[in-house]
């Protein structure tokens, strides 16, 4: 459900461990966020978004455009 997760992850070299650290969780519960086995909080999506410096949307696979939206 969530491929981008891995995707933007991978193409950066990062594992698991070091996207769990930004979010204050474990390396298991990022795994199950990427795997779509555990939803991610709000808080959590917007935290990636802004590590990557692309919008919710496109982390959901919403839009396919990976530019973050106007503030």
């Amino acid at each position: 459900m969530y491929h981008r997760l891995r995707n933007l992850r991978e193409d950066r070299d990062l594992n698991q461990a070091a996207l769990a650290s930004v979010l204050h969780v474990s390396q298991a519960t990022y795994s199950r966020y990427e795997s779509g086995l555990l939803d991610i909080p709000s808080a959590s999506l917007i935290a990636l978004a802004r590590f990557y410096g692309t919008s919710v949307d496109y982390l959901l696979n919403l839009t396919d455009d990976p530019v973050p939206y106007r503030r």
